[in-house]
């Protein structure tokens, strides 16, 4: 098979993965409850008859999937800001500054944590090098895309196991959002926590499966141009792809900064370059004609063909060979996660501390639609001003952590620097965005009184 022929047909071997995953989630009653995307799903299916277990697939299959996920990373990236209006500093600071705070510390708590245990245990007993730390963020914050485009960065810092072992990672960090959200609710609720979930009367509850019915589906998008000139998701996607193109551009001049950014990434870049486009696109009234909602079918596209290249190419010898390394990893992250959600989470929320906690965990340990499913259990109208906090949050934190320039960065930086200078700086960053909630009023030695729970 032609080389062109062979990467096509792989490809649209993905959707047949993909429609098997969101069959097994519709079969199966558990996975509904667990909310696992069918994507993971797929992944999982196609993971199995893959060379390490089934050995059903051709070898080149698996190769051309392989590549996939650091493509469609870019995709993803450049879609964040692209039909987002960009609202002004002080609306972003009012709304949601505590939920900034919040989740800086919870983010680079992710490096302080993963570099002391890989300084003070993993490297000595298990002679894992110290960017070895750097897969707990990448994972859980960043996720499976984001791990598949820091191959490059690994290869460059002589860690090539890295990005596998990262994007194994991200799939722990799924099965922590969706398992310890959900029972982190469950106990809280029987403690007497009294969310919005009563006001909600069961609207906009989703069937289990996934599947709606006719009557009950709804507009993905929306045509800002005639489909005679363009058709509007062509128009759309020529956007993103020249978000991408302005990132590959920029490209080169980071990699020329510093010899150690040649690995740099692309994605961040690509971000940027989206953000460029819809920041120029303002003042020329341009913003007028993109949908946010075309872009976010864009990106949850690419993101749900990433997925499952992602986990069905994951190495599992590698895997394997850092068992005992990657488990303890694993378990520090998620003691640390828990330990934000449960006692830094009533402290430093004067209001909805489950509602904004939580929607921080799902997103800090899996991905951001996690993180706002865990919100619609507990706040299904939106009434506390959750999601809004949390988006403006995002605004600012996705350029720097859970795969932005600080997550791309962070392996050069611990290389540079060496593992316990770069703990100071993870740390010290935690206790600035610590003071700046202390200094504005939202953080309490002890749980804000009545735990910040809603009254009625």
């Amino acid at each position: 098979m032609e080389p062109i022929s062979a990467l096509f047909f792989s490809f649209c071997l993905l959707g047949v993965f993909l429609l098997l995953g969101k069959a097994l989630r519709v079969a199966v009653r558990l996975f509904q409850v667990l909310f696992l995307p069918a994507s993971i799903l797929g992944g999982f299916i196609a993971l199995f008859c893959g060379p390490y277990i089934l050995d059903l697939l051709p070898s080149w299959v698996v190769q051309n999937w392989a590549q996939f996920p650091g493509l469609l990373i870019n995709l993803v990236f450049a879609c964040l800001f692209l039909g987002v209006a960009l609202p002004g500093a002080r609306a972003i600071w009012n709304q949601g500054g505590a939920q900034l705070c919040f989740g800086m510390v919870t983010g680079l708590g992710q490096y302080a944590c993963a570099l002391l245990v890989t300084g003070l245990l993993l490297t000595p007993f298990f002679n894992v090098p110290s960017v070895f730390a750097c897969i707990l963020e990448i994972g859980f914050s960043g996720g499976h895309g984001t791990a598949a485009g820091m191959t490059e960065v690994f290869q460059e810092v002589g860690y090539p196991a890295g990005s596998a072992l990262a994007q194994m990672s991200a799939t722990f960090g799924i099965l922590t959002a969706v398992i310890g959200g959900i029972l982190v609710i469950n106990i809280t609720v029987r403690r007497g926590y009294r969310t919005m979930a009563a006001k909600a009367n069961g609207k906009h509850a989703r069937p289990g499966s996934g599947l709606l019915a006719k009557a009950d589906g709804f507009s993905i998008a929306r045509a800002t141009v005639a489909p005679e000139s363009l058709e509007p998701f062509a128009f759309h996607f020529s956007l993103v792809a020249l978000a991408v193109l302005l990132g590959w551009a920029m490209l080169g001049l980071v990699r020329g900064l510093h010899p150690l950014l040649r690995g740099f990434p692309l994605f961040p870049l690509a971000m940027i370059g989206g953000l460029l486009i819809q920041a120029l696109a303002r003042p020329t009234r341009l913003d007028r004609y993109f949908d946010r909602d075309t872009f976010e079918r864009i990106l949850g596209f690419s993101l749900d063909l990433l997925v499952v290249a992602a986990i069905a190419t994951i190495r599992l010898d590698l895997f394997v060979a850092n068992l005992w390394p990657f488990l303890i990893l694993m378990g520090t992250g998620i003691a640390w996660l828990l330990f934000t959600l449960i006692v830094l989470a009533p402290r430093m929320f004067p209001q909805f501390w489950l509602e904004r906690g939580v929607t921080e965990f799902g997103m800090q340990s899996g991905v951001t639609a996690i993180g706002l499913l865990l919100l619609r259990l507990v706040d299904p109208l939106y009434d506390t001003g959750t999601a809004q906090a949390f988006g403006f949050k995002q605004m600012v934190y996705e350029p720097f952590l859970g795969g932005g320039l600080l997550t791309a960065t962070a392996p050069f930086i611990i290389i540079e620097l060496g593992p316990w200078w770069s703990l100071a700086l993870a740390g010290g960053g935690m206790v600035f965005f610590w003071l700046v909630s202390l200094l504005n009023g939202w953080f309490r030695l002890s749980p804000w009184p009545g735990g910040g729970r809603p009254q009625g």
